[in-house]
């Protein structure tokens, strides 16, 4: 939910958090082979597919891309696509989220100055926590089609 910013104008900042089951996200991408391709990056996949527990590594990825849609508050409307929120590595090592499409219009109309995000993943479960920090106001509501949750 966003924080309040001074009226007309200000800082803000946005949050989101999303939590999966890496069970549950295996077993959908295995049932539905092309679904990977809709949700993740040829980067996204590679990085996990390098990985000893891939799987982990896709729900954090899935986990993240939710959570950034949450703080911008838009889940899967107003044009915006899985793939439109890519997780990737900075030279540090740590996760950090690259925008493309209508994801990153909608942070640019917003005012975004910078985004961090928090990735884990443990006994079966993976969560991922955003934050935004947003330089114009109205940030936004939930919109009346806001279609969140996993594919």
């Amino acid at each position: 939910m966003p924080s309040e910013a001074t009226p007309g104008g200000g800082l803000a900042v946005l949050v989101g958090a999303d939590l999966v089951s890496v069970g549950e996200v295996a077993s959908k991408l295995a049932a539905h082979p092309g679904l990977a391709r809709e949700v993740f990056t040829e980067r996204e996949m590679r990085y996990a597919r390098a990985r000893c527990r891939g799987a982990e590594h896709l729900a954090a990825r899935l986990a993240a891309k939710e959570a950034v849609f949450k703080a911008l508050g838009t889940g899967l409307a107003q044009g915006v696509d899985w793939r439109d929120v890519e997780v990737v590595k900075a030279a540090s090592g740590r996760p950090r989220i690259r925008l493309a499409g209508a994801a990153k219009s909608i942070a640019d109309r917003l005012g975004v100055q910078s985004m961090e995000i928090s990735l884990s993943h443990s006994a079966g479960l993976a969560v991922a926590f955003a934050a935004v920090l947003c330089l114009r106001k109205p940030c936004p509501a939930r919109p009346a089609g806001y279609a969140g949750g996993p594919p």
